[in-house]
């Protein structure tokens, strides 16, 4: 009975092949469609862009260029005075040049630190690209735990329908053959019409909570849907690797991105500071120049040149003053990312251990109930006992089964919480 509920999901006007949804369909399912991701990862490839960018300020720049002019020049009003024997002016003639022109930098430490942060930046953006990784797995997989947990609340029901049918069978049995009476089939028909109800309140609960995963997947509305991990809801296995707070250290993605930032910023620092380092380059220029193309001859220009900043008015210093901040406010993020990060590790973990005990215990008493329920059933059989007694088992029973299903939904949804705190979900339920 408890693996025994299918969820078909939707009533489309025309029929559709059913998608059949493990949780790790499901999982893959959203990691494909969700726009978030797509997000992240334009945000990935902005940054090395960004990066490259950055590296171009590092590397030989080469340009070629060409023109052709016709010029007339006034010599006395270059000159300022006329000369006697010459004329007023020059020309017009034609000038014609084409070459190239080039710069390298030999040495800008500023530029080369601006790289270096960028770099660091595609690391932050891969890191971020994660965390949404991370917590798109986390609300896939508490949503198929939910509609888990609503499909064990319709099994259940339907299985405690089963047995209030049976009983208000016995009792309707008694009562005819003058060994029961009208009261005890009654109270057993009563009990029989609440289990009735139960069961379709637990399938409501549970299309509509098949609805909203469906809804997350962004699965077509018209499409029926099946879970067949439902059989999953009652196993507890272990969260495989190490579930401690330097683990969580070293694999959230929250933290190693706010780790990249802030390298970053203190590159920039870096860079802020370099600006009062030389600048060294090569330039160059080289063309043919003439009156005409037939006439022209090499032209070219070559030089080395230093260049040191003397003044700049206190900006160089405000610069790193700005960015020595912005890491000091960095800092106290990462501290209080990781006091969190240790908050949630802990409650996680002691979720599970609470978890795990509680469904021990509530299996214990799910099958003692079903005992006590056989017991007085056989009592009121036998007409030693009315049915009071049957009655109030079958509601030990149902007590006890809401219990089962609760404990074993928080030890699923704290295995899920701490493989989320720990920083590998999309790893646990993937794999």
């Amino acid at each position: 009975m408890r693996t025994g509920v299918l969820a078909l999901l939707f009533l489309p006007l025309h029929a559709q092949t059913p998608v059949r949804l493990t949780l790790r369909d499901a999982i893959q399912t959203a990691l494909k469609q969700n726009p978030q991701i797509a997000i992240a990862n334009l945000q990935i490839a902005e940054s090395q862009q960004q990066a490259n960018v950055s590296r171009a300020d590092l590397l030989p720049q080469v340009g070629a260029h060409a023109s052709e002019a016709v010029r007339r020049v006034n010599l006395q009003a270059q000159i300022g005075i006329p000369f006697v024997g010459f004329p007023q002016h020059v020309g017009p003639f034609w000038n014609s040049q084409a070459g190239v022109n080039f710069s390298i930098p030999l040495l800008d430490l500023t530029a080369f630190r601006r790289w270096q942060a960028s770099r660091e930046d595609i690391a932050g953006a891969r890191a971020q690209e994660t965390s949404v990784r991370e917590q798109n797995v986390q609300l896939v997989v508490s949503q198929y735990l939910g509609s888990l947990r609503a499909s064990a609340d319709v099994a259940a029901a339907r299985s405690r329908m089963v047995v209030a049918k049976a009983l208000l069978d016995l009792a309707t049995d008694l009562q005819r053959n003058g060994a029961g009476t009208k009261i005890d089939t009654l109270r057993a028909d009563v009990q029989y019409q609440n289990e009735r109800q139960r069961v379709i309140v637990s399938e409501t609960e549970f299309k509509t909570s098949v609805y909203a995963l469906a809804r997350l997947l962004n699965i077509d509305p018209r499409t029926p849907v099946e879970l067949t991990d439902l059989g999953s809801f009652f196993e507890t296995p272990t969260l495989q690797g190490t579930n401690t707070v330097d683990a969580a250290f070293a694999n959230r993605p929250e933290l190693q991105g706010i780790e990249s930032r802030l390298h970053g910023l203190e590159l920039q620092r870096s860079a802020a500071s370099a600006q009062r380092l030389p600048r060294l380059s090569v330039n160059g220029d080289w063309s043919e120049l003439g009156l005409a193309p037939s006439n022209a001859i090499p032209n070219y220009t070559y030089q080395a040149s230093i260049e040191v900043p003397l003044f700049t008015g206190g900006r160089i210093k405000a610069e790193q003053a700005l960015a020595g901040l912005e890491v000091r406010r960095v800092e106290q993020e990462r501290q209080d990312l990781r006091n969190r990060i240790s908050l949630e590790v802990q409650t996680a973990n002691a979720e599970l251990e609470s978890a795990r005990t509680e469904v021990d215990v509530a299996n214990h008493a799910l099958e003692l109930a079903r005992e006590a329920l056989t017991q007085a059933r056989d009592r009121f059989q036998a007409g030693v006992a009315n049915n009071i007694e049957v009655i109030q088992a079958q509601d030990d029973v149902a007590r006890a089964n809401d219990n089962q299903i609760t404990a074993l939904y928080r030890y699923n949804q704290a295995r899920a919480d701490l493989a989320r705190a720990t920083g590998q979900i999309e790893r646990t339920y993937t794999k």
